[in-house]
């Protein structure tokens, strides 16, 4: 691929562009926005100028209500010779397409799984998409051409590559993704007319669960308008849920030994399939889950804290798993979280307390 045009210069556009720009393709860019088409070429994404003739690979990142629309405007125009999309929903836009009579040949769906909070080309960097599954979603009619462009394009944003049919792809992001955002949405709900001193005491369970809460409601409007079958079932499955576990709550409050027993294995039965599923999710670079132990290290609001933890780690030859900040509520302290390997937490704690540093024990 040496040249290509993003269409879109949001979030996903403008990260694919300069991901692409930085691999050496000619970029070319296109909003409905010129102003945001030229905030993404200030960034170094490519050109607002239209090419001079068909690009290699013509890139949709449009919301999914118009990615159809777009696709097939850019294709009546010959803009590419071969052209994909980003949009999170699959099944509806090539339907759609198909409704038009537009020869498919040529076109391939996709989604990187990779976002951000924060939307708009000022959001987007290089390296949203790196190590990230991005899905491709052929059909029979898909070029051969179409399809290594399409993976040519994936490679370039250093992203792994994963094929899918497009329903199984809609049904799929209607679990990981478009129903845990309205659940987290839901209890983030909870908490917009809470009294302040019980805000106050909010810690990282409620921040884990409420983060993805904080993004534009507008895109996701979009997204769930072009997904909403899925979604709904997986929400009525939750409301069952929901209605069981208040039930069993309801029970606990029984001064009847029979229904408080009866609540808790409820409960416990709820928690248990919550474990089950829990492990299910993929662990580091998409692996099975491993069983990491955590250190946690005492630690003042200062700059420079966290470069000397990882370097006395660095030092003490163990490998930083992942790692999390907790802060302390009304103090500029808090404690940082230490994922590491079980056999190295006794050479870290030795290491860190060697160095000077409080561990929470």
């Amino acid at each position: 691929m040496r040249t290509a045009l993003v269409i879109g210069t949001g979030l996903i556009g403008t990260s694919a562009a300069l991901a692409l720009s930085r691999r050496g393709v000619v970029v070319h860019l296109a909003d409905h926005d010129p102003e945001q088409a030229r905030t993404a070429a200030a960034l170094g994404a490519g050109t607002d100028q239209p090419p001079a003739g068909p690009v290699d690979l013509a890139i949709v990142a449009a919301p999914p209500a118009h990615v159809a629309g777009v696709l097939a405007d850019a294709m009546s125009r010959g803009l590419a010779r071969g052209y994909v999309d980003v949009a999170s929903v699959k099944g509806g836009p090539r339907r759609e397409l198909e409704a038009r009579g537009l020869d498919l040949a040529s076109y391939i769906g996709s989604h990187p799984m990779s976002g951000r909070e924060k939307s708009g080309p000022l959001a987007a960097t290089a390296d949203l998409f790196e190590g990230r599954p991005w899905v491709l979603t052929p059909t029979r009619d898909t070029d051969t051409e179409v399809l290594n462009l399409a993976l040519e394009l994936v490679s370039h944003c250093t992203a792994v590559p994963v094929v899918m049919d497009a329903d199984a792809h809609d049904r799929a992001v209607a679990l990981v993704s478009h129903m845990p955002h309205l659940v987290s949405s839901m209890v983030a709900a909870r908490l917009e007319h809470a009294e302040e001193a019980a805000v106050r005491l909010c810690g990282q369970g409620i921040r884990d669960v409420t983060r993805i809460a904080a993004s534009d409601p507008g895109m996701w409007i979009d997204i769930l308008s072009a997904n909403p079958g899925p979604v709904a079932d997986l929400l009525a499955d939750v409301s069952a849920d929901l209605e069981e576990t208040v039930r069993a709550l309801r029970s606990l409050q029984s001064s009847d030994d029979a229904k408080r027993h009866e609540g808790g294995a409820g409960i416990e039965d709820l928690l248990r399939r919550g474990n089950a599923g829990q492990v299910r999710v993929p662990g580091k670079h998409g692996s099975a889950p491993r069983a990491y132990e955590v250190v946690a290290v005492l630690i003042d609001d200062q700059p420079g804290q966290l470069a000397r933890i990882f370097a006395d780690a660095g030092a003490a030859g163990v490998n930083i798993e992942d790692v999390r900040i907790e802060h302390a509520t009304g103090q500029q302290a808090g404690h940082v979280q230490i994922w590491v390997e079980p056999k190295a937490v006794p050479v870290l704690t030795a290491a860190l307390r060697d160095r000077g540093w409080a561990l929470r024990q």
